[in-house]
């Protein structure tokens, strides 16, 4: 941790509680080694060849740096309020017709910690504990009982600190979502930065709180340039009767790794976690994910769907679990996978750890090339089989892409897809419908 010093925490300033909390963070930290494969949770992955010493905490952005990019991509995303991150700091927020009771504001703003940071996810995960020591602020959004956003909340987090000699930047994000009782709130977060921005590690870590009977639709999309790691780790909990509906999208990225756990810890809650990766090149795209039946008469339901071109590969780890006392529980998790080439390589491994014995749980996987039946359907009725093939992949994304619980994201993603699979699969312009 010699490109980590516990100086460079110190330095990042801000409100005594956020200070505080970082030093804490880093006495946790210098205690935790490094993940490496032979864990469960980093099994396939290519952990081992991360070097934490060819990397150091981005430094700070030069004051009204362009942004045009970021700003690009907010309004693409929707038109509400937003918030613009430029590595890891808040360099714009506006509220755009937000009820005056709700908080969307930078952490370092607030006098006082706001409740749940840190309580979703866990304090000992390593990448959690750098993200904790070194993040220089957070964006949190509280919606109050009662109230409902009528426009989706878009925060960008551009980085783009890849540039310049010695070791390569690291940038870490942060986010807090509260939504109160009987609240409902919509989140777009994109993670992108310039295309040709050079060696980098960016490492998100995002905690979504629901309340009884609250609605939470969460969308997140990771479009960085190809030679970034991304390590994200999103965690939810839901109370009672409520409802989080989660998309992450991954695009971008060398190794791409994004870990979602969601707890459904109130009675009758529900979780709807769904995720779509396209890799190309030499990319890696990582999901792990859980869902966690805490209280009784909770459902869950998993679909991740993606597709490997060229030498890229894929992961997927999937836990259901039923905790004793979750009776009457129902899950299902699903994941779909297109290899497009002959050295591209997917990976599924969907596990089930269940207490209880009045439940539903069950799980699908499949890995294959596109299926030859539709092929053949296609080219019987006078489609060339180029055409064919990317039909048929660009129908595999459509119906996904339909599921996303923020429509204004929907747009923006079937384009990003159907522009990289017109390169995929040998044919320029728009994508095809």
């Amino acid at each position: 941790m010699r490109t980590f010093p516990a100086e460079e925490s110190a330095a990042l300033g801000g409100p005594a509680w956020l200070s505080n909390r970082r030093a804490a963070a880093f006495e946790r930290l210098v205690g935790i080694s490094p993940p490496t494969d032979e864990a469960e949770v980093w099994r396939y992955s290519p952990i081992g060849r991360l070097d934490l010493d060819a990397y150091r905490p981005v430094a700070a952005p030069e004051h009204g740096a362009a942004l045009d990019g970021a700003l690009a991509l907010a309004d693409e995303f929707g038109a509400g309020p937003r918030a613009i991150v430029h590595n890891g700091r808040i360099a714009l927020l506006e509220r755009r017709g937000l009820p005056e009771q709700v908080v969307f504001a930078a952490a370092s703003s607030l006098e006082t910690e706001p409740s749940g940071f840190g309580e979703v996810v866990g304090r000992d995960d390593f990448f959690v504990a750098l993200n904790d020591s070194f993040t220089p602020d957070a964006i949190t959004l509280e919606v109050p009982a009662r109230v409902t956003l009528d426009e989706p909340v878009v925060i960008v987090h551009w980085c783009d600190g890849g540039t310049g000699d010695g070791p390569a930047p690291t940038t870490l994000l942060r986010s807090l979502t509260r939504v109160g009782e009987d609240a409902e709130a919509r989140v777009i977060e994109v993670i992108a930065g310039p295309a040709d921005a050079g060696p980098g590690l960016v490492v998100p870590v995002g905690e979504m709180v629901v309340g009884d009977r609250g609605r939470l639709s969460y969308v997140m999309v990771q479009d960085l340039s190809h030679d970034t790691w991304h390590l994200a780790r999103l965690g939810a909990t839901v109370g009672r009767d409520g409802t989080l509906k989660s998309f992450t999208a991954g695009l971008g990225g060398a190794y791409d790794r994004c870990r979602v756990d969601a707890a459904a810890v109130g009675q009758g809650s529900s979780t709807e976690l769904t995720t779509v990766y396209l890799g190309s090149g030499d990319q890696i795209h990582d999901v792990r994910t859980l869902q966690d039946h805490v209280a009784g008469k909770t459902t869950s339901d998993l679909l991740c769907k993606g597709a490997v071109a060229e030498r890229s590969r894929s992961i997927y780890t999937g836990l259901i679990r039923v905790r004793n006392g979750a009776a009457r529980s129902d899950a299902m998790q699903t994941n779909h996978n297109l290899v497009l080439d002959a050295s591209a390589h997917a990976d599924s491994v969907p596990n089930l750890d269940i207490e209880e014995n009045d439940v539903r749980c069950s799980h699908a996987s499949s890995v294959g090339p596109v299926d030859e039946d539709q092929r053949y359907y296609l080219e019987s009725r006078g489609i060339s089989p180029d055409r064919a093939e990317r039909l048929i992949v660009l129908g595999f994304f459509d119906d996904i892409v339909e599921r996303s619980p923020v429509p204004s994201a929907a747009g923006p993603l079937r384009r990003r897809i159907g522009q990289r699979l017109a390169g995929l699969l040998g044919r320029g312009g728009e994508s095809d419908g």
